[in-house]
């Protein structure tokens, strides 16, 4: 009789303590990519309006690295900002695009900002436009290679792409020089990019045949 009491005791002080195990609600479960993605909005770097957007559906097999060359990188967000508004400005006007060519750029601010966003057919690279992510790592990297911050920042961007559905599972990471004839995004970034996982060594030039 007196085991039976104290195996009664056990069950009940376990079912209590089963009963206080907090819930945790989906919010609680955000991934630490998630977590560190901060998008700096349109209307918060004050952009133009765009003369015309275009959409393509579908995953996104491809994602492109830029650098702006000029601007330079600039660690603020009012400089960053300023960027922002200096690349919108020459692709739009002097360029004659619709808007700012890039779908996502990001700052030595360690901030991502909002260029034409995903699905949005940009103008930063010839027939991977309707096809891809352009992320341009505001700054001039030939020679030097961007802070780790903005490194981080954008694999965390591509890392929320893929897992938000907007990137396929086997997409490819490819070097702006590798689908047009430029320097871009420059060596010592593109040696980075090299290392990543997803990256593509094809196409391997401007005029590779297996260009899209």
């Amino acid at each position: 009789m007196k085991d039976l009491r104290w195996t009664f005791m056990l069950c009940l002080d376990l079912t209590v303590l089963f009963f206080k195990v907090p819930k945790i609600s989906s919010c609680d479960m955000l991934s630490e990519v998630e977590a560190n993605i901060s998008i700096v909005s349109r209307n918060e770097w004050q952009a133009r309006e765009p003369k015309l957007i275009e959409k393509f559906s579908g995953k996104i097999p491809f994602v492109i690295i830029h650098h702006s060359y000029k601007p330079s990188v600039s660690y603020t967000e009012n400089g960053c900002k300023r960027a922002m508004q200096n690349i919108q400005e020459f692709h739009q006007l002097s360029n004659g695009w619709n808007d700012i060519g890039y779908s996502f750029a990001v700052c030595g601010d360690g901030q991502i900002y909002m260029g034409r966003g995903f699905n949005v057919i940009g103008a930063h690279s010839p027939r991977y436009n309707d096809k891809s992510i352009g992320i341009c790592l505001i700054g001039d990297w030939r020679i030097e290679l961007p802070p780790q911050q903005m490194l981080d920042v954008t694999q965390s961007l591509i890392q929320y792409s893929m897992k938000n559905g907007y990137l396929t599972s086997t997409y490819k990471i490819l070097g702006h020089r590798q689908v047009r004839a430029t320097e871009c995004p420059g060596q010592r970034l593109f040696d980075e990019i090299n290392t990543w996982s997803h990256f593509s060594k094809i196409p391997n030039g401007p005029i590779d045949t297996q260009i899209p």
